[in-house]
């Protein structure tokens, strides 16, 4: 792949994601759900193991009350033909419904395919480190 094309693709992936970030900011699940494939295979934080065809905004959307703070940090892209993925350090903060302050950092990798010249998330994965000597996931970790 030439340079320039590289370049192009890398664009277009950060404007995807710039525009993910905006879309998850004002709770606006339609707009989110379009920077997804249908077909999304999701490994997110809550059980199950995965999700399929689905992600889980809807229940995140409602489990805050007014909107959500949400960057990303230290985002690497590497891009291929017609597959790409990024990696980042995701920080999310806002007021649940029931008054609780909720901040935290994630880990997150997402892999996108090209369809149709648009650059689609087809799997993603946000993780946080799981502290070995407890067993509990290390939810107050930051950059």
């Amino acid at each position: 792949m030439k340079t320039d094309e590289k370049s192009a693709d890398e664009t277009q992936i950060v404007r995807q994601i710039d525009g993910l970030v905006e879309a998850v900011r004002s709770k606006n699940l339609e707009r989110t759900m379009a920077f997804y494939s249908p077909e999304i295979v999701s490994f997110d934080l809550e059980p199950p193991l995965q999700y399929v065809g689905t992600k889980r905004w809807r229940q995140t959307f409602a489990a805050f009350d007014g909107p959500i703070g949400y960057e990303i940090s230290d985002l690497s892209i590497t891009t291929g033909n017609d597959l790409a993925f990024a990696h980042s350090l995701n920080h999310s903060s806002g007021t649940l419904r029931n008054g609780t302050r909720s901040e935290h950092w994630v880990r997150w990798t997402a892999c996108f395919r090209k369809v149709d010249g648009n650059w689609l998330i087809v799997h993603d994965h946000v993780s946080v480190p799981v502290d070995p000597a407890t067993g509990k996931a290390s939810m107050d970790l930051k950059p």
